[in-house]
C-alpha cells in the first residue's frame, strides 16, 4: 500500500498549489472539519438503541443483528485504500464532499422498505465512514502540523459527540416523533447535508489534484507497527460491540429503549472527555506507557461493571471515559511512534485497515455468543478478556521509541 493510500499519507504531499491570500485554513475550515467529524458516527451508531426493534421487525437472530452492526466496521477495514486514490485523482477536498454525497445515499437507502436496503444502506455508510476515517486526519497533517495534538483532540472529541447524537437522537425520533425506526435512521440524512453545506466552500482550495506520494517497504515486518495496529484495532472493538449492543443489554435488563439509548449516548458523552485530554497528555511526555495502562485499568472496570444489574449508569460512564481516552490514544500513537511523515503514512493505514478489520469481529462475535448461550454474561466476558492483550500492546506501543527508518521510494 502506498503513503498516498493510507491516512497520513494524503497529507504528506503537497496536492495543490500554494494558496492566495485569504484561501488559508481558517476558522470555517476548522469548523468545516468539525462538522464533518460529527457526521462520522451517528448513522452506525444509532443502529444500536434501535436493533431490539429492528430485529423484531424484520425477524433478525441476534447473529443477523450482528451482522448488520459489524458490516460498517468491516467496511472501515476493507474499503479505507480507497480514498487515498480518490484524493489523489480529486484532492482531498473533492473526496470529502464525496464522502458526505455518499453518506446522504446510504441514508437514503436505508429508508427503503425492505432487508436488503437496510444491508446494502449499511454497506455505503461504511463506504463513506471509510473514506472519511482516513482523509480527515490526512487533511488535519497537512493543514495543521503545527498544532497536530490540539487538531486530534478536536477530530476525536467530535467522533465522540458525533456518537453521542446518534445514540440519544435515533430513539426519540423513532417513537417519541413517530417516525418509526427506517426514517428515524433515514433522518441523518439531514444532518449529512449540512455537511454538504458547510463543506462546499472548501472546493475553492484546491488549484490541483493530488500527486503520489511515497511508499514505505518493511513497516509490517515491524513488532512496534503491529503493537500499534492490534491496540488501534481491539479498542475499536470494544467500542462498536459496546454501540452495538449496549443497548439491548440494558432492555433486557428493564430499562425502556429511550433510557438504554440515553445510556449508551453517555458512553460517546463522557467520551469527549477522554477524547480532547488523552492526547494532549500523551503529547507532553515521551512515554505513555503509564497513560496507557490507565486507560486500559478503566476500560476494564467498566466492562466489569456491566455484569452488575443496577450499575449501568456507572457503567456507561467508565466505558465511555476509557473509549474516547483509547481512540485518542491509537490516534496519537500513530505519529509519536514514527520517525517522518511517509512512516505515519503508511502505519496510519494499516493500523486502520487491519485494526478495522480486527474491530468487525466484535459485534458480530456478541451477537452469535448471545445467540449461544442465550444471554450476555459470555460475551461481556468475552470483552473483559480482550483488555488484556489490549493492554499488553498499548503498554510495548507506549514506549519511547520509533519505528526503524527503512527504504521510501516513490508510489506508482
Amino acid at each position: 500500500m502506498t503513503a498516498a493510500e493510507t491516512g497520513a499519507g494524503v497529507g504528506a504531499a503537497p496536492d495543490r498549489a500554494p494558496r492566495r491570500p485569504g484561501m488559508g485554513v481558517t476558522g470555517w475550515t476548522t469548523a468545516a472539519i468539525v462538522l464533518v467529524a460529527l457526521n462520522l458516527r451517528p448513522a452506525v451508531v444509532g443502529v444500536g438503541p434501535l436493533l431490539t426493534e429492528i430485529r423484531t421487525d424484520q425477524a433478525l437472530s441476534a447473529t443477523a443483528g450482528g451482522i448488520l452492526t459489524a458490516l460498517p466496521v468491516l467496511c472501515f477495514g476493507m474499503l479505507a485504500p480507497i480514498a487515498p486514490r480518490m484524493a489523489r485523482r480529486i484532492g482531498i477536498e473533492r473526496a470529502l464532499l464525496a464522502v458526505l454525497v455518499l453518506l446522504v445515499a446510504g441514508c437514503l437507502i436505508r429508508i427503503v422498505p425492505t432487508v436488503w436496503a437496510l444491508y446494502a444502506g449499511t454497506v455505503v455508510i461504511g463506504t463513506a465512514i471509510a473514506s472519511g476515517n482516513v482523509l480527515l486526519p490526512a487533511l488535519i497533517k497537512r493543514d495543521f502540523a503545527h498544532r497536530t495534538g490540539l487538531m486530534t483532540a478536536v477530530y476525536s472529541a467530535a467522533l465522540s459527540f458525533g456518537g453521542a447524537l446518534g445514540a440519544a437522537v435515533t430513539v426519540p425520533l423513532a417513537d417519541a416523533a413517530g417516525l418509526g425506526w427506517r426514517l428515524a435512521l433515514g433522518a441523518w440524512t439531514l444532518w449529512a447535508v449540512l455537511g454538504v453545506l458547510v463543506w462546499l466552500p472548501q472546493l475553492r482550495r484546491v488549484a490541483r489534484p493530488a500527486v503520489p506520494g511515497t511508499r514505505v517497504r518493511g513497516l509490517a515486518r515491524q513488532a512496534l507497527a503491529w503493537q500499534v495496529t492490534i491496540y488501534m484495532g481491539l479498542q475499536s472493538l470494544g467500542f462498536y460491540a459496546a454501540s452495538a449492543w449496549f443497548a439491548a443489554i440494558f432492555v433486557d435488563r428493564g430499562w425502556s429503549p429511550t433510557a438504554a439509548g440515553a445510556l449508551v449516548s453517555a458512553v460517546s458523552v463522557v467520551g469527549l472527555l477522554g477524547s480532547f485530554s488523552a492526547p494532549v497528555i500523551a503529547t507532553r511526555s515521551r512515554d505513555q506507557r503509564g497513560l496507557s495502562l490507565i486507560v486500559t485499568l478503566v476500560g476494564a472496570a467498566g466492562i466489569a461493571l456491566v455484569l452488575v444489574p443496577g450499575f449501568e449508569i456507572v457503567a456507561s460512564v467508565v466505558t465511555g471515559i476509557s473509549f474516547g481516552a483509547a481512540l485518542a490514544l491509537a490516534l496519537t500513537y500513530v505519529s509519536l511512534r514514527s520517525p517522518d511523515a511517509a512512516h505515519a503514512a503508511q502505519l496510519s493505514g494499516m493500523s486502520q485497515c487491519v485494526g478495522y478489520m480486527l474491530a468487525a469481529a466484535g459485534p458480530f462475535a456478541v451477537g452469535v455468543l448471545h445467540d449461544l448461550t442465550h444471554g450476555w454474561t459470555v460475551p461481556i466476558l468475552v470483552l473483559l478478556a480482550l483488555y488484556i492483550p489490549q493492554g499488553l500492546c498499548g503498554w510495548l506501543a507506549g514506549r519511547d521509541r520509533e519505528l526503524t527508518p527503512t527504504g521510501v521510494e516513490a508510489a506508482a
